[in-house]
């Protein structure tokens, strides 16, 4: 693993302090793609469903469905993350929040292959922003299906330190005066707590700060639910799915600029060009949450 870069000179001595002696290792997750998990999503969000007879393709990003950990009950911390794992850095206070990713297709994953993945981080950087001192921690997972190569994704997680008993950064909510967004795509989706449940309950994702309000609030200074980062994402890839069926995502680049909160309405916005799609999905009213650009076949 590359030592933690700390940028700008003398930026965050604490956390690259603590940073300078983890030695992450890497992670092996393996599953069968069974229908149910994707026919659960297309439910929860009221999409249309894909096919998902044997060897029909899962849409971009559902394999999150299916490569989860789950750790032991006695091994969970008090945000509702695991205290310990092979990628959580060794931070005082540690926060969590998914910042982005990237995703690049060299096949598909069909229903009834044996999906696996080998998990390493492959960059740590240490930076000071608005918000404080922060640290970067990509990792990249290796995708095959039976055994043949069929993709790469990265996911950008940023961790900050908040010890006890220091009071929790307030976040704001979002301005709500926001134009709405343009595109030749658009869809909306309703939230409500129960819907931020059971995203939570089928992604296996124990953060509390996307179920329990007191939790969000108190502990972690947010005004509301935090709508996950990871729905954001799978909505801006329903776009392309539901309006060019007919030219699949080959890659997807998305970054997480500022939190939703509930109440929220989100609006997925996207604008095809020749051979790729820019998107942005947010709340109502708000700029947006999350910003993407799709690679079409």
């Amino acid at each position: 693993m590359p030592k933690p870069d700390v940028s700008p000179a003398g930026a965050a001595p604490a956390l690259a302090d603590a940073l300078r002696h983890w030695r992450p290792g890497t992670a092996q997750l393996s599953r069968r793609v069974d229908p149910w998990p994707a026919a659960a999503f297309a439910d929860l969000i009221g999409a249309v469903p894909p096919r998902l007879d044997p060897g029909d393709p899962l849409p971009p990003l559902w394999h999150w469905f299916y490569l989860l950990d789950h750790p032991a009950q006695a091994e969970i911390g008090a945000d509702g993350h695991p205290v310990g794992g092979p990628f959580l850095p060794p931070i005082p206070g540690r926060r969590r929040m998914f910042a982005g990713g990237r995703l690049r297709l060299e096949g598909p994953i069909g229903v009834g292959v044996e999906l696996s993945s080998r998990s390493a981080v492959v960059d740590v950087s240490v930076k000071s922003g608005r918000s404080g001192d922060l640290a970067f921690v990509t990792v990249r997972h290796e995708l095959t299906a039976d055994g043949v190569p069929v993709g790469t994704e990265e996911q950008d997680i940023v961790y900050r330190s908040e010890p006890h008993p220091a009071p929790p950064r307030a976040v704001p909510r979002p301005e709500t005066d926001a134009p709405e967004p343009t595109g030749e795509w658009r869809s909306e989706l309703a939230t409500d707590p129960v819907l931020l449940f059971r995203f939570s309950a089928l992604t296996y994702n124990g953060h509390r700060i996307h179920y329990d309000r007191p939790y969000a609030t108190q502990a972690e200074g947010y005004p509301d639910l935090v709508v996950h980062g990871p729905l954001l994402a799978l909505l801006a890839l329903e776009l392309p799915r539901i309006h060019a069926p007919a030219h699949p995502v080959r890659s997807f680049a998305y970054r997480l600029v500022r939190p939703a909160f509930l109440p929220a309405r989100l609006i997925s916005a996207g604008r095809p060009a020749r051979a790729s799609a820019e998107i942005t999905v947010g709340a109502q009213g708000a700029e947006p949450s999350l910003t993407a650009t799709a690679d079409l076949q």
